[in-house]
C-alpha cells in the first residue's frame, strides 16, 4: 500500500514515533442492507473502506474518495455514524500510528464493485448473516452505522454514547 506523499515527508523528519493521524471510513449499504467490504492487499483482511484523510480535506469527502479508490463505487456519505481513536499500529516497518476514526453511512450512487487500485485484492458485497470474518472494530463500525439515527456515537469517560 502507497504511503501518502505528505506522511512521507511527514515520517522523513519524525522517523517512526508515534503519529496521530486522521482516517475516514465508508460504511456502504445498499438497498438490500448489504455492506460493501474490501480484502486488504497489506494484510488479507475484510475491512470497511477507507484510509488516512489528505492534509485539509474534509473528513466527508475523504470517505467517499477512498471509497471510490478502493471499490469503483461512487457513494454519497448519509450521516456521521462514529468518532473513535484505534489502538496503536504498529506497521512492519515500525512506523507508529493511532488513528482518529470517522465512521460514515454512505448511500451507493454509482460505479461497479471491483478491485479498483492495488490497496485491495477482492471488493464485494455482503449481507448482514454473510459476513467474512473481520476484526472487532470493523463490526462495531458497521453496526454503529447501521443503528445510526441521529446523533454519531462515541466514548466518553469509557462509555459508549450516545
Amino acid at each position: 500500500m502507497a504511503i501518502p506523499a505528505f506522511l512521507a515527508d511527514l515520517r522523513a523528519v519524525v522517523g517512526t514515533r508515534p503519529l496521530w493521524l486522521s482516517a475516514a471510513v465508508a460504511v456502504v449499504l445498499d438497498g438490500d442492507d448489504r455492506v460493501l467490504l474490501v480484502r486488504r492487499a497489506d494484510d488479507g483482511r475484510w475491512a470497511l473502506p477507507g484510509g488516512i484523510l489528505d492534509p485539509g480535506e474534509q473528513p466527508a469527502d475523504g470517505a467517499a474518495r477512498e471509497c471510490l479508490e478502493e471499490t469503483g463505487v461512487v457513494v454519497v456519505p448519509e450521516a456521521l455514524a462514529s468518532v473513535d481513536v484505534s489502538p496503536e499500529v504498529i506497521y512492519p516497518n515500525g512506523d507508529m500510528t493511532r488513528y482518529l476514526v470517522l465512521v460514515f453511512r454512505c448511500r451507493p450512487v454509482g460505479g461497479e464493485a471491483r478491485v479498483n487500485d492495488d490497496e485491495s485484492l477482492a471488493v464485494g458485497w455482503f449481507a448482514p448473516d454473510e459476513l467474512p470474518p473481520m476484526v472487532e472494530a470493523e463490526h462495531r463500525a458497521l453496526r454503529q452505522a447501521r443503528e445510526c439515527r441521529g446523533a454519531a456515537r462515541f466514548e466518553w469517560q469509557g462509555t459508549e454514547r450516545p
